[in-house]
Parts: structure tokens; sequence; C-alpha cells
């Protein structure tokens, strides 16, 4: 299926590695040049030349730098002030008990996982709806429609960020620039190898890959997701034919979630 979208520029947010890597190579795929983002200059650089390797035709420009700050996107917007696609992604805040997070934690998160992505679109959906065209996604977590008890920071930020666009995207779809959210459940990335199961393994006593055995068998898909299916899925978004497609948060969780909402 040809999504209508080669030679269209992108800006992909932490995409050295996990499902943001696998975004920019999907829509490098479809022929569009991509603008990658992370704070590891060495795995960025490393991801960049092997997307360039699968997809020659295509542009793909690597800015080292932490998303989350003012100089971060300063420098991504820099390299890509035009962008008809906008990725946003950032890792998410670390696990642990409400009782114990000060004020500093909670402000670190919203910036990171709410103010992040509003700035970014904030600072680029206006020259989409002047080009009739963008397509903009978040990746934000399954925790937004099923709440992972110690991750209360980043339930709290990203269900924010979720919020706010379910406004904004019924305002800009007239222009023909869409915002949807990408709801992640258990992809196989370093993420999910992370501190959440790290802390419940040591709890049982066993290890992590014994751990991770466990869940894949409990999810109804019998696996965990493959971040090249959740590439395909933003790709298919940033389309010229989801156009219809607008403050929806599709989850992509093996059918975990029980839910029919």
């Amino acid at each position: 299926m040809d999504l209508g979208i080669k030679g269209r520029r992108a800006l992909v947010c932490a995409s050295s590695k996990g499902l943001g890597r696998a975004c920019a190579a999907a829509l490098a795929a479809e022929g569009v040049h991509v603008t990658m983002t992370a704070r590891g200059a060495d795995v960025l650089a490393k991801a960049a030349a092997d997307i360039r390797k699968a997809s020659p035709g295509v542009t793909i420009t690597e800015v080292a730098g932490d998303i989350t700050t003012p100089a971060g996107r300063e420098a991504a917007l820099k390299a890509c002030p035009d962008p008809d696609i906008l990725v946003n992604n950032a890792g998410g805040p670390p696990p642990g008990d409400f009782r114990n997070w000060t004020r500093d934690d909670w402000i670190k998160a919203i910036d990171a996982n709410m103010l992040t992505p509003i700035e970014l679109i904030k600072a680029t959906v206006d020259g989409m709806m002047a080009r009739k065209f963008g397509r903009i996604v978040n990746i934000t977590s399954a925790a937004v429609k099923a709440p992972i008890e110690v991750l209360g920071l980043s339930n709290g930020a990203r269900a924010g960020l979720t919020g706010f666009v379910a406004g904004i995207a019924r305002k800009t779809v007239i222009s023909n620039v869409t915002i949807n959210g990408l709801l992640p459940g258990p992809f196989d990335t370093d993420r999910l190898r992370g501190p959440v199961v790290k802390m419940e393994a040591e709890k049982r006593g066993i290890s992590v890959d014994e751990m991770l055995a466990e869940r894949a068998k409990l999810n109804p898909a019998g696996r965990f997701g493959d971040p090249e299916e959740f590439g395909y899925a933003c790709a298919f978004l940033c389309g010229a034919k989801a156009g219809f497609i607008t403050g929806q948060n599709i989850l992509l969780d093996g059918g975990a979630f029980p839910g029919t909402l």
C-alpha cells in the first residue's frame, strides 16, 4: 500500500532505539526524509546509518540532544524547521510510591511526557495547517487506558497530554492536520527489561528472563510486540489516506486490555 507520503519530512523524537527507531525506519521506507533525535550520539549515529542503508533514497539527519530540554528542541527544530510529520516520544519517568515523589519529580515527568510534546506541537502545527498537511503522532503508553500503579508519574503526565490533544485535534483536522496517540503495551524493547520488571523479579526471587517469559505467555497473543509492528502502525497514521483519523488513542497491546472502548 502506497501511503502517499514519499518526499515528506518527519521529525521523530527519541529514535535511536526501540519504538522511536521503528517509527523512523518505517517512515524512511515510505520515502520520508527523517530527522532523528536522541541523547546518545553513538547509538543514534548507528541507528541512522542502518536506516540510511535500508532506505538509500531518503535523507536521514541525526540530532544528538535531549528533546525534553529547550536546547534539545531548538536543535531538532533547526535541523527540521517545517516537518510534515511529527512523532513525539520520550522515555518515561521511574517507578515508585507516590508518597516519595516530590514536586520536582512531578515537574520533571510533566516536562518530559506532557509539556515537551505540547511545545513541539506548538512549534510545528501552524506550518502544517498552512501547508494543508500534517500528521502528529504521540507515543504514550497503554497505561493511559489501564494505569499501572507504580508508574503514577507516567500515568499522570501522559494522561494530561492525552486530554490536551483531545481538544486541539478537533481544531486542526479541518486543515488536514491530524493528531493521534499510539499506546504501546509490552513490546520487545530495552524498556521492557526496565526497573518495573527488575523490581518484580527481585521480589519474587526469579530472573528477569523468567519473569518476561511468564508475561509473554499471559498476553492473549502469547508474545510481546515486535517494534517493527509498531513502526508500521505509526507510518499508516502518518499516511495521506489517514486524514479522517484524529484525536484517537490506538492501543497496541496484543489484546491485553479487556475492555471494548
